[in-house]
Order: structure tokens, then sequence, then C-alpha cells
């Protein structure tokens, strides 16, 4: 995600070098100075907001879980594609103003690449097969050279929730995170960390508003 955004930040003077105008001429140029940003923001505006019909962003993030309804149509946030943005799509819900950007917004900036490097498959795993030659497999079916674990559930250790994107890694604090990824969804549904999101995404907001307004985005939050 934070690699994400330093590569909008980065992008920034290219952008701005594309826009603006060439020299010459001799023609004297305004520059009005923008009214300063706050330095500390309101977030429950961005949580509050309409993200999907039904659920605002805070129904999503809060229980930590992908959510599928299969009478409505598929693609993120209902359930996710492989080719869906999930990041992009993720940090447009928490960071910018939805009734004056679209969801994918951050998704269209010219930054990420158009497709996977290799085409996904039509069948399972669905997943592009490895590059180059990994040890141990042979040519055959789709999935049928991959030696899948048949370990025993309490074998394997949860280290991240894995739920909805982005939310484990960007909500939760540092300090918080080894006991978030232990938890379940039913703790979250408790309201256990509300203010662990809260608190984070304002800390978030605080430090990057002056680079979603730089780059054209209207946000979410409200000045403190």
């Amino acid at each position: 995600m934070r690699r994400r955004l330093a590569l909008a930040i980065l992008a920034l003077p290219f952008l701005t070098a594309a826009c603006g105008g060439g020299g010459g001429g001799g023609s004297a140029t305004t520059v009005t100075t923008p009214a300063p940003l706050p330095t500390s923001f309101n977030v429950q505006p961005c949580l509050d907001q309409v993200a999907t019909p039904g659920f605002t962003v805070a129904n999503l993030v809060i229980p930590d879980t992908l959510k599928l309804d299969l009478s409505k149509p598929t693609g993120f946030p209902n359930g996710r594609r492989l080719t869906d943005p999930v990041i992009d799509i993720t940090l447009a819900y928490i960071f910018i103003d939805l009734t004056k950007h679209s969801p994918m917004a951050l998704a269209n900036l010219p930054l990420d690449p158009p497709a996977n490097d290799v085409p996904f498959r039509a069948d399972f795993p669905y997943l592009a097969p490895p590059q180059g030659n990994p040890p141990g497999l042979t040519p055959g079916p789709a999935g049928a050279t991959y030696n899948f674990r048949t370990d025993p559930p309490e074998m394997y250790v949860r280290v991240d929730r894995m739920g909805m994107p982005a939310v484990a890694t960007a909500l939760i604090g540092t300090s918080a995170k080894s006991e978030y990824n232990d938890d379940n969804p039913s703790d979250d549904a408790t309201r256990k960390y509300v203010s662990e999101i809260q608190n984070d995404l304002t800390g978030l907001t605080n430090a990057l508003a002056d680079d979603f307004v730089a780059l054209g985005f209207q946000l979410c939050a409200k000045g403190a």
C-alpha cells in the first residue's frame, strides 16, 4: 500500500510538469498560494461515507472480512477477482471523497502496469504459471504439477487476517498487529478495534493529506 502511495507522490512533479506551460514568450504568470491545509483531520466522515449500495466504508473494514453477495455482480468489494486493483480501491475508500471521485480514481493514475505480466489461467488454480523452471515441476494440466500441502489445520499459524485488503496492514498500528491478527472477525464486531482504526487512519491522513490534494483529490476527512 505505502509503495503505491510513494509512487503517486514521486509522480507528482512529472504530472505537474506535463500540465504546466513551457518557458518563453516573456509572459508573466500569476501564482495563487493555496490556503494551508489543516494539520489534523477528523476521519469519521471517511468511515461513514457510502462505499457501495448498503455499505459504508466502516461496514467494509469492520469486521475485517471480504464480503460476497451472490445475488450481486462480482468484483471488489463484492468478492475480488485477480484483476481487481483492490489496494487502490481501498485507498480511495479511506482517503478521498467518493461523492467527488470514483472509487477507481487512484487505480486510474498512470502508475500501475496495465495487466499482469503473464496472463492468468482460465481454470484452477487461475494464477499465472510460475516463470522460469522451478525444480520438480514437469509439464502437465493446470494445477497438476503443484505439490499442495495436506498438513492438518493445527499445523498452521495465522500471520495475517487476509480479509479486507490493507486493513491489517495499514489501519492497525504496529503495537496492535499481533493481537489483531490473532483475533477473529467476531472480535471486530464488538468494536474492539474501532479506536485503533480511527487513530491510525487519522495519523495517515495527517501525514498524506497534502500529497492527495496536490494530486487533485478532495479528501473525505474534514479539518479537526
